[in-house]
């Protein structure tokens, strides 16, 4: 079996094995569980299963440097989430509770229908309160686990990394498996065509290259010019470089930006 090769890319109907293995490869850190004892199966189904391709390496040099990671955020060693909007940690001990935790995630790793499971992951707040790396605590666990899914779906349609664009959609624009983002205003996908979008090349090899590739692309769907919001929003996408950290800061800023609106409405 070649190296990186998942045994689900041999077994059953491949491509729909292979695309719901993406999902599920990092249950343990839902669970809050290392990787090395982690059970292999999460309510029946099988988790925490190599991802073919190196897709899930690939990913990860999107946000985290290559070498032995060290801690970066002292007292601060689990999976929860530290927001880089706010500096707190998303956990809610009500909402992150064992037997509410288990009930909520189970859409997110037992579903069949990869696309269904896809559009979960998409608009989960639940995955947004973990992080992909505890030595990497602003990370996100939601966008880690999207840009492998991306990833390998252009890699199993053949495509190189360096054929790879950013590119920004229109709000409600979903393409199963390569869009990594959907919120009110645009989305963003991982493709090798942009089909007449805004694109920007992810580069020649996966990095922390957020920041480079958000400013290249040819249109920008933020109005920073006359948005306030969306100007300090912009300012500070073009500072970060981890993918998974900058994709989950505009979902946190854009969820603080409605909630504020909502409550200026309201008179609060």
């Amino acid at each position: 079996m070649p190296e990186n090769t998942a045994l689900s890319d041999f077994q059953g109907d491949g491509g729909q094995d292979v695309m719901i293995a993406v999902y599920r490869h990092d249950a343990h850190k839902l669970n809050s569980e290392s990787h090395d004892y982690a059970p292999d199966s999460f309510h029946g189904v099988p988790v925490n299963q190599t991802v073919s391709h190196g897709a899930d390496g690939d990913a990860s040099a999107l946000s985290r440097p290559n070498g032995k990671p060290e801690q970066t955020v002292d007292n601060h060693e689990t999976h929860y989430r530290l927001s880089l909007l706010t500096g707190d940690s998303h956990y809610d001990p009500e909402e992150f509770s064992r037997p509410h935790l288990s009930e909520t995630i189970s859409e997110l790793l037992t579903g069949s229908n990869p696309e269904a499971v896809h559009q979960a992951w998409l608009t989960s707040d639940v995955a947004s309160g973990f992080n992909e790396s505890i030595y990497y605590p602003y990370t996100s666990l939601k966008y880690h686990t999207l840009l492998v899914a991306a990833l390998l779906d252009n890699y199993r349609a053949g495509h190189e990394f360096a054929d790879l664009l950013l590119v920004v959609d229109r709000a409600g624009e979903i393409v199963p498996h390569r869009t990594v983002y959907t919120g009110e205003e645009f989305a963003l996908r991982i493709d090798e065509n942009a089909g007449g979008r805004p694109p920007s090349r992810l580069g020649s090899y996966p990095w922390r290259s957020w920041a480079s590739t958000w400013n290249r692309l040819t249109a920008h769907p933020l109005d920073a010019g006359h948005d306030k919001y969306d100007m300090v929003l912009d300012a500070n996408l073009r500072r970060i470089g981890a993918w998974s950290t900058a994709l989950q800061y505009i979902e946190d800023f854009k969820t603080s930006d409605q909630q504020l609106t909502e409550d200026i409405e309201l008179g609060k």
